[in-house]
């Protein structure tokens, strides 16, 4: 696998380019561009058809003047009229006045425009601005005289042409700015993007390195990238607590099994010289006793690394706290009392609580024990659940010697003891495994002062659906 770590950084630019979001932009300019096209088309056709219209009423009214006078003031009066509907360079209609068969009365449109009916013709004029001859066509318009003659009235589409062809570079002109303004823009924010994500792989890439403890930046780039980066941290965080934790078990491991191995082994060295059956069956308990106390142990750190994996979430279900407190409180007090000590209970009834009922009596049977194991004969153990807006809480007290408050967080530790429980039996799992379950169930072990004694417990969160009194 290539070290990607030490791998060259690609050219910002081609790496702009070749980025997602430039080719997002790109993709919205193509949207972009096609939209347009169909727009200009629409706004073609709608024009096209509204100048068509106003061009067929203007020589509808036109004839129906020119018929008039006819009418009224016969061929005479219809040629002064094409006279001075004519007249100026550059009139607005042009006429041809013929007779049935053909021969020309009045007018300059060309023999070939149709007589009767709509009609278009094209016409070589000179240019308005006097520079050549240009094609210019003609809407026409021919009507049959009362008599049998003919007269062809045309306009010029001059000005309709102009302004379609104004619009027509106008839009392209807008098109063509948009479209530059929009692959400016995607530069810019593509650029933008990959420096941010550049800041991201550099973590990454440390963090493959080997730097466990790099984090990734924010992006910066919106909530959802944020929270992106949050969520990724707190993988990496989970990673990095698993990982240190897996180190400090193969440490502890190697630490602590050390003292149970050894004796285990003088045990079994001290068998092998006896001849008497009844010593050498005592030593092959007494080995037994500590081969069983060794695979508790390793049960226990098997236990431990499943709960901090996040094992057990899936059994997760409504528990009657009240009952299981009680029904564990009763299962100990006799054994309290054997070991010169009392059990208290101050449970309040009806709480209910969100997780594995057997893992949390497994919590409360280890702070029990905790409590027994290390306090001296005559303690008061009280063993209390009470509920608030908080959740249900769980502390088991004692009037013992107490924990220093520099070592109370140390005794969450797998194998930590303190120097004045070194001498009493146990392998300092015990917390080690309430507070992973504790912590399964997205809470945390606390250590406080009972004075005198200790006083540990942990509080479950509430319930999503309703408070934890039930």
């Amino acid at each position: 696998m290539p070290d990607t770590a030490s791998m060259p950084a690609k050219p910002l630019h081609r790496s702009v380019l070749r980025s997602g979001t430039f080719r997002f932009v790109l993709l919205f300019t193509a949207i972009f561009a096609i939209g347009s096209m169909l727009v200009l088309f629409t706004v073609q056709r709608q024009i096209h058809g509204y100048a068509d219209a106003a061009t067929e009423s203007t020589l509808n009214g036109e004839a129906r003047i020119l018929t008039s006078e006819y009418r009224a003031l016969g061929l005479g009066g219809l040629k002064d009229a094409i006279a001075r509907h004519s007249y100026g360079h550059d009139p607005q209609f042009r006429f041809r006045l013929m007779e049935a068969d053909g021969q020309l009365l009045a007018g300059n449109l060309p023999s070939t425009v149709m007589v009767q009916g709509p009609g278009k013709l094209n016409v070589r004029e000179p240019r308005p601005d006097a520079q050549g001859i240009h094609i210019e066509t003609f809407r026409t318009l021919g009507v049959t005289l009362p008599d049998g003659r003919h007269l062809v009235i045309g306009t010029d589409t001059f000005d309709v042409h102009e302004m379609m062809e104004r619009l027509n570079r106008f839009t392209l002109a807008c098109g063509i700015g948009i479209t530059l303004f929009a692959l400016v823009g995607g530069y810019f924010v593509g650029s933008l993007f990959v420096r941010r994500l550049h800041g991201v792989n550099s973590a990454v890439n440390q963090i493959m390195a080997g730097a466990l403890h790099e984090r990734l930046p924010t992006i910066g780039m919106g909530p959802e990238f944020d929270e992106l980066s949050h969520n990724l941290n707190r993988m990496l965080d989970r990673i990095q607590g698993l990982m240190e934790g897996l180190r400090q078990v193969s440490t502890d491991i190697a630490h602590d099994m050390r003292t149970p191995l050894t004796r285990l082994r003088q045990q079994l060295e001290a068998l092998r010289g006896l001849n008497e059956v009844e010593a050498y069956e005592a030593g092959v308990s007494v080995s037994l006793e500590q081969i069983d106390a060794i695979l508790g142990i390793f049960r226990a750190l098997l236990r431990i690394g499943s709960l901090e994996g996040g094992v057990g979430r899936t059994r997760f279900t409504t528990v009657d706290l009240s009952e299981m407190i009680t029904r564990v409180g009763a299962a100990y007090e006799p054994v309290v009392e054997d070991s010169g000590r009392v059990l208290n209970q101050q449970i309040t009834p009806g709480l209910l609580g969100i997780g594995d009922g057997e893992l949390l009596a497994q919590a409360v049977t280890n702070l029990i024990e905790n409590a027994m194991t290390h306090t001296p004969v005559g303690t008061e153990i009280i063993l209390k659940l009470s509920g608030d807006a908080y959740g249900a809480r769980i502390v088991v007290a004692d009037n013992g010697p107490g924990i220093p408050t520099s070592e109370r967080a140390k005794v969450l530790e797998r194998f930590y003891r303190l120097d004045a429980s070194r001498s009493t039996p146990g392998s300092g799992l015990g917390l080690a495994l309430a507070h992973a379950i504790a912590t399964l169930h997205h809470t945390e072990i606390g250590l406080a002062d009972n004075a005198p004694g200790l006083a540990i417990g942990f509080t479950l969160p509430p319930r999503d659906d309703g408070p934890s009194i039930g």
